[in-house]
């Protein structure tokens, strides 16, 4: 902050002599809230402390060694003070700036009144001098926590000041002067000068505020950038928990499904082929065939479902997909005969105009009939008949799976599982299911899936 030339280097900003102006400066340099209460910029590591302490040892030494060449070179009077003084004065002005961003309040204001007193007391404003000036000014508006404080720390420097500078001025302007320079332009070199005191300082003082406004707001937003940033990685991971988990369940309902009907019908087999062993060979063969090929096909499935497991994802073997048996509402027959061949009656009808389905709901049909029927074979006794009836509405797909056999298991509860993956295979459709007990005995499942409206139908 440089002061009128040959004159006791006043400069400051004016007092605050109404409170309207404070105001006015406040709308017009407003302070960046932080984004939300208790909120700090990180604080300086090692390096940006080293950093500080080169650049305020540095500034120091600059400050000391160019004080004394300004009377040298003309360029201002001689301070007249002693050389050790000056040093002090120095070293007051630069060496705090050391802890400028652990403590931007206190040192901005140490560094101002030093300067005030310092420019009271020897006459001189010196450039180095006034970097530190500015360096503490910008870094409480940077740093400081407390945005009320820097602003108003800010507003109470500049109102020193100014109004040190305006002192200064007016004292230039009012000593006897008998070598006056005189009038070349339109100003008179007392206007001029003025001019440019309060032009330059405030130029200094607003791009400064405005600057460390600036760095402030930038912190804030490479916060959030980094909070957000986490916030999202948080989310990957959660949807990345949560997508095994769902597969796993998907593998766990596939894998219940397909080892109990298999198992379930290799062990009715093996029964009956103990039981017809000596009387009826024939028989015995037959039912080791069927034996073989639950087991085949148990194989199948069991393939399919580790070759997913082993496939890279996002990248799924074609030759896998093309050579694995098909899924769905169209095996139901074979299901059905697969059962009737075991000795348990049960009837298939179809109700309504058949048509295609989503994967998922095709799958999921097949899958819960298959698992309803292992279970009438279970639990519902050796007398107990099946009726299977699988009807299209316009926009849904039912599925219903009746028993005639008793209402509770015969060989204990099981493990619910059956019921369990049911329920998941229909919530994964988005429909409803209905598990119970008949009131005329026998056990009730039945479940509706909805379907997309066909192309050109009305709502």
């Amino acid at each position: 902050m440089s002061a009128p030339a040959g004159s006791t280097s006043y400069d400051g900003p004016p007092p605050g002599r109404d409170v309207h102006i404070s105001d006015s400066l406040s709308e017009l340099m407003p302070s960046i809230d932080p984004p939300y209460p208790g909120w700090h910029r990180p604080a300086p590591g090692p390096v940006g402390r080293r950093a500080d302490l080169v650049a305020a040892i540095a500034l120091c030494v600059a400050a000391v060694i160019t004080m004394p060449l300004y009377p040298w070179a003309g360029l201002a009077s001689p301070t007249h003070a002693p050389l050790w003084l000056e040093l002090i004065w120095s070293a007051v002005l630069t060496v705090p700036l050391i802890w400028r961003r652990q403590h931007p309040n206190l040192v901005a204001l140490i560094v101002a009144a030093a300067f005030l007193a310092g420019g009271i007391a020897f006459g001189v404003s010196l450039f180095f001098h006034n970097i530190a000036l500015f360096v503490a000014f910008y870094t409480v508006g940077a740093w400081e926590p407390n945005r009320q404080r820097a602003r108003w720390t800010r507003l109470l420097i500049m109102a020193g000041m100014f109004a040190w500078l305006i002192i200064a001025i007016f004292i230039y302007a009012t000593r006897p002067m008998t070598d006056a320079p005189a009038q070349t332009g339109p100003f008179s070199p007392f206007v001029s000068i003025a001019l440019i005191q309060l032009l330059t300082n405030a130029t200094f003082f607003v791009g400064a505020y405005y600057l460390g406004n600036r760095s402030y707001a930038q912190a804030i937003e490479q916060d959030t950038l980094l909070r957000r940033t986490q916030e999202l990685a948080e989310e990957r991971a959660r949807s990345t928990r949560q997508a095994i988990m769902l597969e796993r369940l998907r593998i766990a309902r596939e894998l219940h499904d397909v080892v109990a009907h298999h198992v379930s019908v290799m062990g009715v087999q093996a029964g009956a082929a103990r039981l017809a062993l000596d009387r009826s060979p024939d028989t015995s063969r037959v039912a080791l065939d069927q034996i073989e090929s639950s087991a085949r096909d148990a194989i199948e499935e069991l393939r399919g479902i580790l070759g997913t497991l082993r496939d890279e994802p996002g990248t799924p073997d074609q030759s896998k997909i093309n050579s694995a048996p098909t899924i769905g509402v169209q095996r139901l027959d074979e299901l059905v005969q697969q059962l009737i061949m075991d000795g348990m009656p049960v009837r298939l009808e179809v109700i309504g105009e058949p048509r295609p389905l989503p994967s998922v709901t095709d799958l999921n049909i097949y899958r819960i009939t298959q698992e309803a029927l292992t279970n009438v074979r279970k639990h519902a006794g050796p007398r107990a008949t099946a009726d299977v009836r699988l009807r299209y509405y316009p926009d849904e797909v039912e599925i219903e799976i009746s028993n005639s056999g008793s209402q509770r298991p015969t060989r204990g509860n099981g493990t619910g599982l059956g019921q369990q993956g049911i329920r998941e295979r229909v919530a994964a459709s988005g429909g409803t299911v209905e598990l119970g007990p008949l009131q005329r005995g026998g056990y009730l499942v039945r479940a509706r899936m909805p379907l997309p409206r066909p192309t050109g139908s009305r709502p």
